[in-house]
């Protein structure tokens, strides 16, 4: 995964560059390849902008750390005062000083290099956004924004999101408020400000005008209107004593409309009436278009659904269909929200499955659910290599069963090997070998169980099925492709944007500029549906969950996902509690401990077997029935379950490399807390430093 040369040069004609963001020389690479760069993409990315590498750049392959020529020779100065955050000055980093990655205060990219700062109140710039300019907005109403306005002319197509006045891709110059931070940004078209008038006469409102609102009143939850259909969240014309609402899409309706995918002309119905719209199903109340020749009426935007599409909640190509089926004889449940498809209007199916994926129009289209990709007519569906093992050297033969017993994987430089002995019954392989109480598998951090590949020379264990994972692929959780990567090449550790656990080993990462979401092997392994013991119904999986998680208390955020339950009892499960191991081990019991729901115990008798401290009779905990323990969750399995044992995490406020430790007898002092470090610490192995830590306590030292 390095960078090399394509064209050899003296030893003279080589560049060199001692850039203060890198403790090594840089090497100019005029002509370049990146090696291995479908296997590694963090590899082939600048350090600074994080965009693809270009002819023309600096590299430490050592570090394999590399800058655009462009973002090497940037003269950055080391504070700055600037007018995207007036407030206090900005002071650069050349890595995020968080953690894991920041997210930028203008573009809302997740962005893990060059960064502007601000400690005091935690705001952000990356470096691309840093180099605009902007200019305060004059005379925008309050009513429709109590926050100031920057107006930025010209923003290099940085800020790839939806308006939030008009709900379309942003362009041109915009306006923004930094006062709004992630995720709820404020942006807006320079026409949406500019052109859009407080108050409007319609003609689907005779008696009174409309008012321009940043947002819809308030709906029932279960509101089924189009606009709450179709989650729509910016800005709506609306009259308050008929109670009716125009987003600002419907202001402006031409009298017909043509589209390649129709034969006839759409005309419109220019008044306010009560219709099922028969491409999407939804009821609507005002404007309509007409197909005269077909008898169809339809919502404006109805018009333009896309023929064919991919989303990641299904491997093949769906198709929006209206061949309306008048005699529904059994229930078609839409596999996104699990609510009944009427298939006497149209839905989004997929031909390849037989016709058992079956969508609602706007669920297949909700843009949490679907990137905007319209895939064309005649589109081959044809993947390319599976996975990372590169090299087989060796394979067995099971009763014509082909297993390849020792292979080269991407991942690690040695080969490794698949243990020989095993076990046969009616075609299904199971696998035996030696395990040790605390290996684990570096490619997902569960323990190591069978089948596995080990490395003879270091302790390097991966799971068959996690050797076997997919180079690409997608999954429910995001709207993008996701990309396998190692989470250990740049940084020792990551977190899971699904359930918020730090990790190290593999994982899927979204590519797409400015996106940058992470998610590891455990939470990729989840599906659309969840049969999870703790709940008597199957949950399925839903975006923008507003609710608290039923285990937790957690509130999640209106980005988030969670598994809520199918017949609408209003059981929710976030991801981080969804993903929970169902037992545990505990160094005073012999027996595994369950993960229980539920305790009826005496408050007396609420407390952890290990800490001591209390426990909440609702709250989730580990227990075993026969020798009656009882632990919270963090203390059955620790502060760092997903971390490997014995690897260094480098970059903490310690002088040293620290090593990820799981301490069982004599646990030392955390050296901030002074609370014993029972379980996973942090250790200083430099002779003579006497130096733990907790992972939560580390980060709260000073450099």
């Amino acid at each position: 995964m390095d960078v090399s040369e394509c064209e050899s040069r003296t030893e003279e004609e080589t560049m060199e560059l001692q850039h203060f963001s890198h403790p090594h020389p840089l090497v100019f690479f005029k002509y370049q390849t990146v090696a291995s760069k479908e296997v590694d993409p963090e590899a082939a990315r600048c350090f600074g902008g994080e965009n693809p590498l270009e002819d023309g750049s600096y590299g430490c392959n050592q570090c394999k750390f590399y800058l655009h020529k462009g973002c090497a020779e940037l003269e950055l100065v080391p504070r700055i005062q600037h007018p995207f955050h007036p407030q206090h000055p900005l002071t650069f980093f050349p890595q995020s000083p968080y953690l894991g990655e920041y997210v930028c205060g203008l573009c809302g990219g997740i962005f893990w290099g060059f960064v502007y700062h601000c400690g005091s109140c935690l705001f952000d710039l990356h470096i691309n956004c840093a180099l605009l300019e902007s200019s305060i907005a004059t005379n925008f109403p309050n009513s429709l924004h109590h926050h100031p306005l920057h107006f930025i002319q010209n923003h290099n197509e940085e800020v790839e999101r939806d308006c939030s006045g008009c709900q379309t891709p942003l362009s041109g110059p915009i306006y923004h408020c930094f006062d709004c931070s992630y995720p709820t940004f404020f942006t807006l078209h320079k026409k949406c400000v500019e052109e859009q008038p407080l108050e409007i006469n319609h003609s689907c409102d005779r008696k009174h005008p409309l008012t321009l609102l940043p947002q819809r009143p308030a709906h029932p939850e279960k509101c089924n209107c189009y606009l709450c259909k179709i989650q729509w969240n910016g800005f709506v014309y609306s009259c308050s004593l008929c109670n009716f609402e125009l987003s600002v899409d419907d202001i402006v309706s031409p009298p017909t409309i043509t589209n390649a995918s129709q034969e006839h002309p759409w005309m419109l119905i220019s008044k306010k009436r009560s219709f099922i719209c028969d491409f999407c199903g939804i009821v609507g109340d005002h404007s309509p278009y007409l197909c005269a020749t077909c008898n169809l009426v339809v919502h404006k935007n109805c018009i333009s659904l896309p023929r064919n599409i991919r989303i990641t909640q299904h491997c093949h190509v769906i198709c929006f269909s209206y061949s309306f089926q008048q005699n529904q004889v059994e229930d078609c449940m839409c596999k996104i929200c699990q609510t009944e498809v009427d298939t006497s209007y149209g839905r989004y199916c997929c031909s390849a499955s037989g016709g058992d994926y079956i969508a609602h129009a706007h669920c297949a289209t909700n843009k949490s659910i679907w990137d905007g990709t319209i895939i064309k007519e005649g589109y081959d569906e044809k993947h390319g290599p599976s996975n990372l093992i590169t090299d087989v050297f060796e394979q067995i033969s099971i009763e014509e069963i082909m297993v390849a017993s020792k292979i080269k994987h991407s991942y690690h430089h040695h080969n490794l090997r698949l243990k020989h002995s095993y076990h046969h019954h009616n075609l299904r392989l199971t696998f035996s070998g030696e395990i040790k109480d605390d290996s684990q598998c570096d490619g997902c951090m569960r323990p190591i169980s069978n089948p596995f590949y080990s490395c003879e020379q270091c302790k390097f264990f991966l799971h068959k099925n996690c050797a076997e994972l997919s180079k690409e692929m997608g999954h429910p959780f995001h709207k993008h492709a996701l990309t396998l990567t190692n989470s250990r090449t740049l940084v020792e550790y990551s977190i899971c944007n699904a359930c918020s656990h730090w990790y190290q080993g593999f994982s899927y990462r979204c590519y797409r500029r400015g996106c940058s979401l992470n998610f590891d092997i455990r939470c990729m392994l989840m599906l659309n549906t969840l049969n999870h013991p703790s709940h008597d119904h199957s949950l399925f999986l839903e975006h923008n969950r507003k609710r608290d998680c039923s285990a937790c208390s957690g509130t999640m955020e209106p980005w988030s996902v969670a598994y809520r339950c199918m017949k609408r009892c209003d059981y929710t499960l976030d991801v981080g509690c969804s993903t929970l191991p169902l037992t545990a081990s505990y160094k005073y019991d012999k027996h595994p401990l369950t993960l229980t729901y539920s305790d009826e115990s005496e408050a007396s008798q609420l407390y952890c077997d290990l800490c001591e401290k209390e426990r909440q009779p609702n709250s989730w905990f580990y227990y075993c029935a026969d020798c009656d323990n009882s632990l919270h969750l963090n203390c059955a399995l620790g502060d760092l379950p997903y971390m490997k044992l014995g690897n260094k995490i480098k970059g903490t406020p310690h002088r040293h490399p620290l090593t990820v430790v799981k301490n069982i007898w004599n646990c030392p002092p955390c050296v901030e807390c002074r609370e014993l470090c029972n379980g996973q610490a942090l250790e200083c192995k430099e002779t003579g430093c006497n130096f733990t830590v907790h992972w939560d306590c580390c980060w709260g030292l000073t450099f």
